[in-house]
């Protein structure tokens, strides 16, 4: 117990200087459009390469990022760089494209948080034609913000658009989904695992991308990695996919390539 407590000091320790030093780094997951292959867009995502211990995984550093606060400044830096990549993807002449963000529920826990969080969105971001900044939120973070409505909708109000991160694994209602401003519902790669083969999951799977249709709303599956599981994906009409068979998280530069562009 003793040694756990002192690695726990360390990490921390270490990730209140990871900003300072720039060991934090992003790489981006691509996204396509299921009917045609086409790119649509990425998912940022985090990486912390710390200088002794290597490469933290996400799940190491972000929940103790959350925990003592740091997330909020870690969440500022996030969107600033993904801000900046857009503008040096636009004047290469890549795009449009959709890039998203995982939102950390703290990040809108409270009112002032959400004021912050916006203030910092709009620092950075100015929304231009065809390309969309978009911020991804669990249904666990929804339920833990005391105005999640009026936290959504000033997020919106900025050019955002808005996801459901992780759909299935929480306990939304129906009407929470009608009645936030959002776009796209992320089927859990829990669900996505077991298609086509196991049958709950493939009618569970099925059953999203049926209600989100109904509802207005772009489906995305996460987690795809077989040509079974896009094949059963692209005949229950799901809009989008994400996962290691289309791409595993690249730098930007890669991902460019993949799209179609240069980076500059």
């Amino acid at each position: 117990m003793t040694t756990r407590v002192q690695e726990r000091l360390l990490l921390e320790q270490s990730l209140h200087r990871a900003l300072k030093r720039d060991e934090l780094v992003l790489l981006y997951q691509p996204q396509i459009e299921v009917a045609t292959g086409q790119v649509t867009g990425a998912e940022a995502l985090l990486r912390w390469r710390h200088p002794e211990l290597g490469l933290v995984a996400p799940d190491r550093f972000v929940p103790l990022a959350e925990e003592t606060g740091l997330i909020r400044p870690i969440g500022a830096w996030v969107l600033r760089t993904v801000c900046a990549q857009i503008r040096d993807w636009r004047a290469a002449g890549l795009g449009p494209l959709r890039l998203a963000v995982n939102l950390s529920g703290q990040q809108i826990l409270r009112s002032r948080h959400t004021e912050a969080l916006c203030a910092a969105i709009g620092a950075c971001w100015t929304p231009v034609e065809g390309w969309e900044l978009e911020l991804e939120i669990t249904e666990s973070s929804l339920q833990t913000s005391e105005n999640a409505l009026a936290s959504a909708n000033l997020l919106k109000s900025l050019g955002l658009t808005l996801a459901i991160d992780d759909f299935g694994t929480g306990y939304s209602s129906m009407m929470a989904l009608k009645l936030l401003p959002i776009e796209r519902v992320k089927i859990d790669r829990s669900f996505v695992a077991g298609v086509p083969g196991d049958a709950n999951h493939a009618a569970l799977t099925a059953a999203v991308i049926a209600m989100g249709r109904a509802l207005g709303l772009k489906v995305l599956a996460e987690g795809v990695e077989s040509a079974e599981q896009l094949g059963f994906l692209r005949a229950q009409g799901c809009d989008e996919a994400q996962g290691y068979l289309i791409g595993r998280p690249m730098t930007a530069a890669c991902f460019a390539s993949l799209a179609g562009g240069a980076c500059p």
